[in-house]
């Protein structure tokens, strides 16, 4: 079956997701930031026969229009998935970037109904203090929005380490992308306050990894400046072999058409 774009109604917002295949195994797949549910069209033919695919677009991404304010509640996802998929079907999940931290957080939700997983560059796996100050503190709260407000400060402070080697000049890129213009930085502000609770802590997924047997696949780039491999290979150690780690010889943008043999040969058995 051909992609298709469907829509639901959650309260009063309403959910995009592109449905696709109609296999017998189902396939949960979660974007990373700034992009959509079509980020996974690439794996389409790929994956038709043996999966239905249900790629969601998260709050303020694509063309879910979210409007419960600043707040996305775990369940709330879970809730969504339930209306789609049937009822006791079980299913795997697949996470780019910040989709991986939100496989991660639904793993803790519901461990016995997660097959497998695949975590393609994965947030979820370091501990990013400096986000979660920013979104889940009331003094944190203040100052990103002081930030997004008036950014100018920031990156010129950031803009001097680079100069002095104290700072990755790739992340550089990514900071001004998402700061230089009012409008990307009012997205940022939405975005990670209505995510800030996905969360996932990393000893309790990997408890629930081995207590369950799912079997999770870890994937990253090796040019990759900001999700590192390392992040990954402390999460595999004394695993029992339940999770894997594969680097390929990329960045961080692992969702393209070149790649897609290498990310289907995981799901496709």
């Amino acid at each position: 079956m051909a992609a298709t774009s469907q829509q639901l109604r959650y309260r009063n917002s309403t959910i995009h997701y592109t449905r696709w295949g109609s296999g017998p195994e189902w396939l949960f797949c979660f974007h990373g930031y700034g992009e959509e549910s079509s980020s996974f069209h690439f794996l389409e033919k790929t994956l038709e026969d043996q999966y239905t695919v249900i790629a969601i677009d998260l709050p303020f991404h694509g063309g879910t229009q979210w409007q419960e304010g600043l707040s996305f509640e775990p369940a709330e996802l879970l809730n969504i998935i339930d209306q789609i998929r049937p009822q006791g079907q079980k299913f795997h999940l697949l996470g780019y970037s910040m989709g991986g931290r939100v496989s991660l957080q639904l793993l803790q939700l519901v461990p016995a109904e997660v097959r497998s997983i695949l975590l393609v560059a994965p947030d979820g796996l370091h501990r990013k203090i400096w986000q979660r100050l920013a979104t889940g503190t009331w003094m944190g709260k203040q100052v990103f929005t002081q930030v997004m407000n008036r950014p100018g400060w920031l990156l010129a402070a950031l803009d001097t380490a680079a100069k002095l080697r104290l700072y990755n000049r790739n992340l550089l890129k990514f900071v001004h992308y998402y700061l230089d213009e009012a409008p990307q930085r009012e997205l940022l502000y939405k975005r990670w306050l209505t995510l800030r609770k996905f969360k996932p802590k990393r000893e309790l997924s990997k408890k629930i990894i081995l207590q369950n047997r799912i079997p999770v696949q870890l994937v990253f780039g090796r040019y990759d400046p900001v999700i590192l491999t390392r992040y990954g290979a402390a999460f595999s150690k004394r695993s029992d072999g339940l999770i894997s780690l594969t680097e390929l010889e990329a960045g961080h943008q692992l969702l393209r058409e070149k790649y897609a043999a290498a990310i289907a040969r995981f799901l496709v058995k």
